[in-house]
């Protein structure tokens, strides 16, 4: 059974930081993508960034850009995700999904994980 677990959010000050975490179990990141996205309440579902060891990419939307770093571990099978500074827009659950590639991660993935909510205060 595939299962993806986030864990890292919270609540921090405009100007603070964290570190998100995406568990992945039943796949190796050595071989899958993982894609961070981001929901705000009553908006739609955007991507943030993006990373994929085989295809040797990273990939930052221009929410986040110059703001984050996504790293991968292949031994702890975990993506992080880190945004410093954070800003109040930043608040929304974050969710991290699996593919065989970035595209793939983008457009259609293939797992889910339930999500871990992130609110920034102004």
């Amino acid at each position: 059974e595939v299962q993806l677990v986030e864990s890292g959010g919270g609540l921090v000050r405009g100007g603070g930081s964290l570190r998100l975490s995406c568990a992945a179990s039943g796949i190796s990141l050595s071989n899958y993508a993982i894609a961070w996205f981001r929901q705000a309440p009553g908006k739609p579902r955007e991507a943030v960034s993006s990373i994929s060891l085989s295809e040797d990419k990273t990939h930052y939307e221009d929410n986040v850009k110059g703001r984050a770093t996504i790293s991968s571990d292949t031994v702890q099978n975990t993506v992080w995700l880190q945004i410093s500074p954070l800003k109040p827009e930043d608040t929304a659950t974050y969710f991290c999904a699996a593919a065989p590639t970035i595209l793939a991660a983008l457009t259609y993935p293939a797992f889910w994980g339930p999500g871990t909510q992130v609110t920034v205060s102004s």
